[in-house]
């Protein structure tokens, strides 16, 4: 959650309900499991037990891909997506030009958490070769949370035990039954996968848009929160 708090700061007239995935920050993994859908179907049942219409929702990498996932199965909880960073396929559309790198996540886990165990040095690191396009402007505070968060207990477990890790599915194959507008939203620098994939990703969603920050990474809504909130608020005020 600390990577939106400057974007939810900035937008205190919109009601936030901001969720751990199972496997992640305080949220222990669903029944012993972290499949991909098991992801999907606790986020659903969330939703129906509070009862809430259909939902807006921001979210980044793996969550955006839940939330797109969810839009296939659960159209009627998802009333728009603004994904940042999110790479729910490979190859987006068929495209074969537009490849993410779907082993760098595993080989920054493996780096960070390997060795010597996690520090606050390798969390500055990570942060600036990954996350930030410019590392020198990354506050402590944002180095400090991120470390805490990647300590927790089921943070430790989901690095050491692959069982209580979510692998997310490809999804590529629903991409184009989904019907919820969907703001594609990338930084420009994103190690992960560059904007040809972001532009690949939205002209395979039928209702898809794509914005490209430059000056950012993997992480824009950190890096660049007053820009980020100006975009997600206008799409998703938008009703065209």
């Amino acid at each position: 959650m600390s990577d939106f708090t400057g974007v939810m700061g900035l937008l205190p007239f919109r009601r936030w309900l901001w969720i751990d995935l199972p496997g992640y920050g305080n949220c222990a993994a669903v029944g012993g499991g972290t499949e991909f859908d098991a992801s999907v179907r606790a986020v659903a049942a969330l939703l129906d037990r509070l009862g809430l219409p259909q939902v807006d929702v921001l979210a980044q990498s793996l969550g955006g891909t839940v939330a797109l996932q969810l839009a296939a199965v659960r159209p009627d909880l998802i009333r728009r997506i603004a994904l940042i960073g999110s790479q729910p396929t490979a190859h987006p559309g068929g495209a074969a030009d537009f490849i993410a790198d779907p082993s760098l996540g595993a080989r920054t886990r493996e780096k960070y958490y390997g060795g010597d165990g996690p520090s606050v040095a390798k969390m500055q690191d990570l942060l600036a070769t990954l996350e930030w396009y410019d590392g020198s402007t990354i506050p402590e505070s944002t180095v400090q949370a991120r470390y805490r968060s990647s300590i927790t207990p089921i943070a430790l477990a989901a690095a050491t035990d692959a069982t209580q890790r979510v692998v997310p599915n490809d999804i590529g194959a629903v991409l184009d039954s989904i019907e919820a507008p969907t703001l594609v939203l990338w930084g420009r620098h994103d190690p992960f996968a560059g904007p040809d994939y972001a532009a690949a990703l939205a002209a395979a969603l039928p209702r898809g848009d794509l914005v490209v920050l430059g000056r950012t990474a993997h992480h824009p809504q950190a890096e660049r929160p007053q820009a980020v909130a100006a975009v997600v608020d206008a799409y998703l005020t938008d009703r065209s």
